[in-house]
């Protein structure tokens, strides 16, 4: 059966499509910005993740990490989470100077963040993805960094100290992380 979905960033599929089908196994067509997945079930539900996360913003490298059946895309609504109406000023406190908020949560959740428009994605296993919505939550609703950064490093450190299968995706991320 035939998948669709609308991508906004549709150069970025079309320029890798032939790597998106072979690596995902699946036959990739559009017509304008609508594209379609044919394949077998469970790989054009890999297809379709891996599209949304690339219309996110996140790289075809970084959304090809869905590949891996621990690792999953959650996508938060800035405005599920506040009714203020500056989301300019929410954006910035999650981006932050430079970039920096946004690379250090990345680091201390182990997960992937993209901010486009009123969504955020993450990507990351589904134990880690929970402490990202959380630090997330916290900077969209008022939160300082600092203190966000503090309950973040706790978490970590317990993590390391109770590892489970927490190695094998932390490498993976941390190449993807030094590219960042």
């Amino acid at each position: 059966m035939t998948q669709e979905i609308y991508i906004e960033t549709i150069p970025q599929v079309i320029a890798n499509k032939k790597k998106l089908e072979k690596e995902l196994d699946v036959k990739i067509t559009n017509k304008g910005k609508l594209v379609f997945v044919e394949g077998e079930g469970d790989k054009e539900y890999i297809a379709l993740k891996v599209l949304e996360a690339i219309n996110l913003d996140f790289s075809v490298q970084r959304a090809l990490l869905l590949k891996d059946e621990n690792v999953i895309l959650q996508v938060m609504h800035i405005k599920d989470i506040t009714k203020r109406k500056d989301l300019h000023v929410i954006k910035s406190r999650i981006i932050g100077t430079s970039g920096k908020t946004l690379k250090n949560l990345c680091h201390l959740t182990d997960c992937l963040v993209s901010l486009k428009d009123n969504e955020i994605g993450i990507i990351g296993e589904a134990d880690f993805i929970e402490f990202a919505i959380q630090a997330l939550t916290s900077l969209i609703k008022g939160s300082k960094q600092a203190n966000v950064y503090a309950r973040l490093e706790r978490e970590k450190k317990n993590r390391r100290l109770n590892p489970k299968s927490y190695q094998s995706f932390k490498n993976e991320l941390d190449r993807e992380l030094r590219k960042f």
